[in-house]
């Protein structure tokens, strides 16, 4: 089995904004959608609390986003900018970012604080779909 090193950070430069590098793969969620596009999602939704002051959420938004099209179909990954929309990560005591919820029926089932590799991520996503 040949290892593939990933490096995130080759991918976003101090000028890169996590928006400019995000696809379509990729869904942003407000306050005002998230009832919407999250707890009435007819498939899990693993939503990624974040901002763009953040390094670590800088550094797994590549990874966010290749998961995001390796699952597509299976799960929608959603990501909501904890400054833009403050109601939904007080409701749910997001204190540290990258905070990662994944939510199933409505419900958060499982959840992950600060960055991780792209193994580390898949074996989360895996685990608990």
């Amino acid at each position: 089995m040949r290892t593939t090193w990933h490096n995130p950070q080759a991918l976003l430069t101090p000028q890169t904004s996590i928006e400019e590098y995000m696809s379509e793969n990729i869904k942003h969620i407000t306050d005002t959608s998230f009832d919407a596009d999250v707890l009435k999602s007819d498939r899990p939704v693993l939503v990624d609390f974040w901002a763009e002051w953040c390094g670590p959420c800088k550094s797994i938004a590549p990874i966010l986003e290749e998961v995001a099209k390796e699952y597509d179909g299976k799960i929608l990954i959603a990501k909501m900018d904890v400054d833009a929309n403050q109601a939904v990560p007080a409701k749910f005591g997001i204190r540290g970012i990258p905070t990662l919820i994944l939510f199933k029926n409505g419900v958060a089932a499982a959840q992950k604080v600060g960055a991780m590799a792209k193994g580390q991520l898949t074996s989360f996503i895996d685990s608990n779909i």
